[in-house]
C-alpha cells in the first residue's frame, strides 16, 4: 500500500514529494462545504446584525488567507504561488445553512486541492467563531473537493 501513497518512501517514512521533474501547468481546484445553524443565527448573519460585524466578509478574507498559508498548516504540502483565490458564500434558508465554495488556482508543478479544502474549512470556522456566542451547536460538514483541473492526471469532478 505504501508504494501507492506518494508521501511515503520505500521504507514507509514520510517525506515531501519531489515535484521537480513535473511540468508546470495551470491547476485549479474547487472545494465546498457548509455550516448548519439555528434559524435565528442564520438571520443574524443575513441581516448583518452579528455583534462582531460582517460575518461573511470576514470569513471570505479568512478563507483567502488560509489558502495562502496552507503549507504552514499541513506539514507535507508544498508552498505554492497562488494566482487566484475566489471564495463565495451562499445562504440556504431551507437548511439553515451557509455554503462556502473556494476556487484556487496556480501555475505550478502540483495541485491546489489542499489549498481549496483549507480555504473552505477556515471560512466555515470563521463563521462559527463570529456567531458562536449565540449558537454553539453549529455543525460544519460536507467539505470536499468538487473538481480539479490540470496536471498529469487531468480533470476530475465529483460524482
Amino acid at each position: 500500500m505504501t508504494s501507492q501513497l506518494t508521501h511515503f518512501d520505500a521504507h514507509g517514512q514520510a517525506h515531501m514529494v519531489d515535484v521537480s521533474a513535473k511540468g508546470e501547468t495551470h491547476r485549479i481546484a474547487v472545494a465546498a462545504g457548509r455550516i448548519t445553524m439555528q434559524p435565528d443565527t442564520l438571520a443574524l448573519i443575513v441581516n448583518g446584525n452579528a455583534k462582531k460585524g460582517d460575518v461573511l466578509g470576514i470569513a471570505r478574507i479568512a478563507a483567502i488567507q488560509a489558502a495562502k498559508r496552507t503549507a504552514d498548516l499541513i506539514p507535507l504540502c508544498h508552498p505554492l504561488p497562488l494566482t487566484r483565490v475566489s471564495v463565495d458564500f451562499e445562504i440556504d434558508p431551507a437548511a439553515h445553512a451557509v455554503l462556502c465554495r473556494a476556487q484556487v488556482e496556480t501555475l505550478g508543478r502540483t495541485g491546489v486541492e489542499m489549498e481549496a479544502l483549507t480555504s473552505v474549512q477556515i471560512g466555515l470556522l470563521t463563521i462559527y467563531d463570529m456567531v458562536k456566542a449565540v449558537d454553539r451547536g453549529m455543525v460544519i460538514g460536507d467539505v470536499r473537493v468538487q473538481e480539479k483541473h490540470g496536471g498529469k492526471s487531468g480533470d476530475w469532478s465529483a460524482p
